[in-house]
């Protein structure tokens, strides 16, 4: 073989080491590079019409919300604001209604794994979803490359899913209090997480809506946002707040106490998210503290009616 030969093979071999096929170049989940200009008004303009279809108006009616609130006679806290509503008074179609509307706030979420989806593993990494690339070093000559964590070192779903049970406790105690002294205070409605009739399908359903809370919030308002925002160039911690912000729009019309409680939430999301690079420990830790909240409810209520009722 001749030295051009060989020089070939050495070059094709470099470039299996580095990408290696089926495997992901190195990208640190939402850590992208700065869009170039000519993109950035596209991507402006998506990042417009994804909050348009989903948190962008629910922000915008919590907000007339409030304001309607704060025009009637009736105090704030003598007011209530109920989550999960009944959509019908016949069980069977409640039960349709309360699906589709699961269906339909999903598809923001469809939309934003759309828009990030990668041809190559990890697919969703762009959302913080996936098994992370680890790089390997002690190739030939010295060369490393990056590639897509399998088995044991794939996707450590179990200690992410942890970390979400540390930070829903970490939230959700502090919360709770806030919420009962907002409510003590009068910044706050009374908030009433189900007013549901108790069918064979409640449970199932209430599940479902937090599930479908947890992803559209965790995947639009953290990781979506951090994602797009970065490739416009905006600093970290504004990011933060503009994300934190925004969380607490949505939640104006439970009053000023959920306003501030999730826009705290929100803080801590974002810099976890930051740190991290993850999803799941925010999707789970969010899960959880709806299912206690939806769920937990009527038990809550039955014991502590002062405080709940």
């Amino acid at each position: 073989m001749g030295v051009s030969g060989a020089e070939s093979k050495v070059t094709s071999q470099s470039k299996q080491l580095r990408h290696p096929p089926g495997y992901a170049e190195p990208v640190t989940e939402h850590r992208r590079d700065l869009a170039p200009p000519e993109l950035r008004p596209r991507l402006r303009w998506e990042l417009a019409i994804v909050l348009a279809l989903s948190f962008g108006y629910a922000g915008a009616r919590a907000i007339i919300t409030i304001l309607e609130r704060l025009a009637q006679d009736t105090a704030l806290a003598n007011q209530t604001a109920t989550i999960n509503r009944p959509m019908s008074g016949q069980q069977y179609f409640d039960l349709a209604y309360q699906l589709l509307g699961i269906v339909g706030g999903l598809a923001p979420v469809a939309l934003v794994a759309f828009l990030l989806w990668r041809e190559h593993k990890p697919h969703l990494g762009d959302l913080g979803l996936g098994a992370r690339p680890l790089t390997l070093t002690g190739a030939p000559g010295g060369m490393s490359f990056t590639q897509l964590a399998s088995g044991r070192g794939g996707w450590p779903w179990l200690r992410e899913s942890g970390n979400g049970f540390l930070l829903a406790a970490a939230i959700g105690i502090p919360g709770l209090a806030f919420y009962l002294f907002a409510k003590w205070i009068g910044i706050n409605t009374t908030v009433v997480p189900t007013t549901l009739d108790a069918f064979w399908w409640t449970v199932p359903v209430l599940i479902l809506n937090a599930a479908r809370a947890a992803l559209s919030e965790e995947l639009i308002v953290v990781a979506y946002l951090f994602d797009r925002l970065k490739r416009l160039g905006v600093s970290v911690w504004a990011t933060i707040i503009a994300s934190a912000l925004l969380r607490g729009s949505y939640h104006l019309y439970q009053g000023f106490g959920g306003f501030i409680g999730n826009v705290v939430m929100g803080l801590v999301f974002g810099w976890v998210y930051q740190r991290w690079g993850r999803s799941l420990p925010l999707i789970v830790a969010h899960l959880l503290l709806d299912i206690v909240s939806f769920v937990g409810y009527p038990l809550a209520l039955a014991l502590w009616p002062a405080l709940f009722g």
